[in-house]
C-alpha cells in the first residue's frame, strides 16, 4: 500500500468525514435534500444565497422547519454517536495493537468485546429480575436504554472488558515478552466462556427481554439521544487528552520490551492505564451501542500501512478514519435493505472477516518466504 504523510491523511479525512456524515443525514427513509441539511445545521446560512435554484426563500424556511425534527431528533445524534463510537473502538483497536506489538489485537478477537456485552447484560438481567427495581422495561426497544439504566449497564460493561483483557493480558505475557498465540487461544476461551454465560442469561430471562438483549448484542446506532452521545463524547474527549502522554512510549515498545525498559519506560504502570484505558472505550462502546466488532482491527491496521506506526499520528488519525468507517457502516446498515435496517454490528464484520482472513494469509505468506 502506498505510503502518505499523516498531513495528507489528514487532509483527507477533514474533508471526507464532514461530507460522510452530512450524507448519512440527508439519506434514510425520508430523503432530505442536501442543502436543507445544511441550512437546517447552520441558520446563519439562512439569510445567504447559496444557490437557491430560483426557489422562493418562504419555500426553502418550510422546508427547512418541515425537516428538522428529523435531523435533530433522529438523524443528528445517531451520526455523532456513530462517529463517536467509531473512534472509540479504533483507538482502542491501536491501543491494543501497540501493547501486544502485534496487528491482530483487536478488542474483539481477545475477548475484550465479550466481556464488556456479558458485563452489561448482566446488569440489564438482573436489573429485570430483581424485586428492588420496578422498571418498565418498554425502555429497552432500540430507541433508548433509558437515562436511569444507562449508567448502570456502562459499569457492567467496563468492569466486564476491565476483567476480560486483565485475563488474557496475565495468560499471554510472560518473563520473555507477550505470546501472540497464547494471546489468541486464551480470547478465544474468554469469548467462548463469555458468550455462553451470555445466551445462559438470554435462556432465563423472559421471551420480551431475550429478544432486546439479543438485537442490543448484535449491535445498532437507533438507540441515539443527547445523553448517548453526550456520554461517548466525554469519553472520546478524556481519550483524545489522556493519549499523547503515552505516545512516546508506545513508540519505545516497538522496539521490544527490553529495549523499552532499557529507555526508562514503566513498563508496569504503562500496561495497567493501557488496560484500563481501552476496557473504558470498549465498555463505554458496548453499552450505548451494543457489540460492534472489526472496527477496532481493520481501522488500526490501514493507518499504519499508510501512515507507518508511530502512535503521535496513528492513535488521532485511527480515532477520525474509525469514526468515518462506522458512519458510512452506519449508512449502509439503514440502505441496503431499506425500509428494514440491518444491526451495525453485522455489517461491520462483513467488512472485517474477509480484511482478517486477507490478514492473516499476508502474514503467513511473509513468513512461508523468510523461512
Amino acid at each position: 500500500m502506498h505510503r502518505v504523510s499523516p498531513k495528507q491523511l489528514t487532509w483527507v479525512l477533514c474533508f471526507l468525514l464532514p461530507c460522510v456524515m452530512l450524507l448519512a443525514i440527508g439519506l434514510g427513509a425520508v430523503s432530505i435534500p442536501l442543502l436543507d441539511v445544511i441550512k437546517t445545521l447552520f441558520p446563519f446560512l439562512n439569510g445567504m444565497n447559496i444557490d437557491n435554484f430560483g426557489m422562493e426563500s418562504t419555500h426553502i424556511n418550510s422546508s427547512i422547519e418541515k425537516y428538522q425534527a428529523i435531523i435533530f431528533s433522529i438523524r443528528l445524534p445517531r451520526v455523532l454517536l456513530a462517529a463517536c463510537i467509531g473512534a472509540l473502538l479504533a483507538t482502542s483497536g491501536a491501543l491494543m495493537q501497540g501493547l501486544f506489538r502485534n496487528p491482530l489485537a483487536d478488542p474483539s478477537l481477545i475477548g475484550v468485546t465479550a466481556g464488556a456485552s456479558l458485563g452489561g447484560s448482566l446488569v440489564l438481567f438482573f436489573i429485570s429480575t430483581s424485586v428492588f427495581f420496578s422498571f418498565d422495561f418498554t425502555w429497552l426497544n432500540r430507541t433508548t436504554l433509558g437515562s436511569a439504566v444507562l449508567p448502570l449497564v456502562a459499569i457492567g460493561a467496563f468492569s466486564g472488558g476491565l476483567l476480560a483483557v486483565w485475563v488474557v493480558y496475565r495468560l499471554a505475557n510472560s518473563q520473555h515478552g507477550t505470546s501472540v498465540a497464547t494471546m489468541l487461544l486464551a480470547g478465544i476461551a474468554i469469548t467462548a466462556l463469555a458468550t455462553s454465560v451470555t445466551s445462559l442469561l438470554e435462556f432465563m430471562a423472559d421471551n420480551e427481554l431475550m429478544r432486546r438483549i439479543s438485537l442490543w448484542r448484535m449491535g445498532g446506532l437507533d438507540g441515539s439521544d443527547s445523553m448517548s452521545v453526550a456520554i461517548a463524547a466525554l469519553m472520546l474527549t478524556i481519550i483524545l487528552v489522556v493519549l499523547p502522554r503515552y505516545n512516546q512510549a508506545l513508540n519505545a515498545l516497538l522496539l521490544g520490551e527490553s529495549e523499552a525498559r532499557h529507555l526508562g519506560i514503566d513498563l508496569e504502570a504503562l500496561k495497567r492505564w493501557l488496560i484500563i484505558l481501552v476496557a473504558a472505550c470498549v465498555g463505554i462502546a458496548v453499552a450505548l451501542a451494543g457489540t460492534i466488532t472489526f472496527v477496532g482491527l481493520v481501522v488500526p491496521h490501514i493507518v499504519r500501512l499508510l501512515i507507518g506506526p508511530d502512535h503521535r499520528f496513528l492513535l488521532p488519525l485511527s480515532a477520525a478514519t474509525g469514526a468515518l468507517l462506522l458512519v458510512h457502516a452506519d449508512l449502509c446498515a439503514r440502505l441496503l435493505l431499506a425500509p428494514t435496517e440491518l444491526p451495525v454490528g453485522l455489517v461491520t464484520a462483513l467488512i472485517g472477516v474477509p480484511f482478517f482472513v486477507s490478514l492473516l494469509r499476508r502474514r503467513n505468506q511473509y513468513g512461508a518466504a523468510n523461512q
